[in-house]
């Protein structure tokens, strides 16, 4: 299997960044790590074995990204409205340098968003901002609305509330998108979202499925019993949905 490391300095961070890059050939997949977790830990957890097969045929090409939670929506002594700023600049950061990196070393049309944990939180909120990029989002365990209190995962914004927390909270601008240009391209997305059952989330995910109903969204929605919320969960999961 074709491994690949990458770094550089993001003018959109202003910090160095790195990645791994699984693969040589087909769909490019932005692969999105779990909540404060690091570009290398799907590989650590064996994550990337799972779906070695599609990588080795030249199906799939992963892009597993590094996280900056800790600077953004988990930098706790930082005031709200700089945490969700953090959070753009990532989002930039995918934007302006990621995508068209892959897209550099590799001219297959279609791009998978795909993430467990916060990374489907991740996957979903990109992919759904900018439906017209992607062909295809894998959510696994996510959650969709981080402004809520929910078990013990807080809410992530402390009660702050702007515009810029609203177009980032997936949960909350799906259900007001207008017919037009995005909505079209987002009824083209396949999408597949899973869940547990005994998950935290599990309830945000059924509100979500039901919202992407009501906007005319298709898309996949599983329920796995128990708890999944676990790698060795989504290990069995990737090659399923992918």
């Amino acid at each position: 299997m074709n491994r690949e490391y990458h770094k550089w300095f993001s003018p959109n961070l202003r910090r160095t960044m790195e990645l791994l890059v699984f693969g040589h050939a087909g769909t490019k997949v932005l692969f999105f790590p779990t909540r404060t977790a690091r570009f290398y830990d799907y590989e650590d957890w064996k994550v990337i074995d799972s779906i070695r097969h599609l990588i080795d045929s030249g199906t799939i090409q992963v892009y597993c990204v590094d996280s900056i939670d800790q600077e953004s929506f988990y930098c706790f002594w930082a005031h709200p409205k700089g945490r969700i700023q953090r959070h753009v600049e990532y989002e930039s950061y995918l934007l302006d340098e990621v995508i068209p990196f892959a897209n550099e070393k590799n001219n297959h049309p279609n791009f998978m968003s795909i993430g467990c944990s916060m990374g489907a939180y991740h996957a979903v909120n990109l992919a759904f901002k900018h439906p017209h990029l992607f062909y295809k989002v894998v959510a696994l365990s996510g959650r969709y609305d981080l402004t809520k209190n929910i078990g013990m995962f807080v809410d992530l914004l402390d009660g702050y509330y702007s515009d810029c927390v609203y177009y980032n909270s997936p949960s909350h601008f799906v259900p007001n998108i207008q017919e037009g240009e995005q909505l079209d391209h987002l009824r083209k997305l396949d999408i597949t979202i899973v869940c547990g059952t005994e998950d935290v989330f599990i309830h945000n995910n059924r509100e979500f499925s039901q919202t992407l109903w009501s906007k005319g969204i298709q898309h996949k929605f599983y329920e796995w019993d128990g708890l999944v919320h676990k790698a060795k969960y989504w290990r069995q999961m990737l090659p399923m949905y992918l």
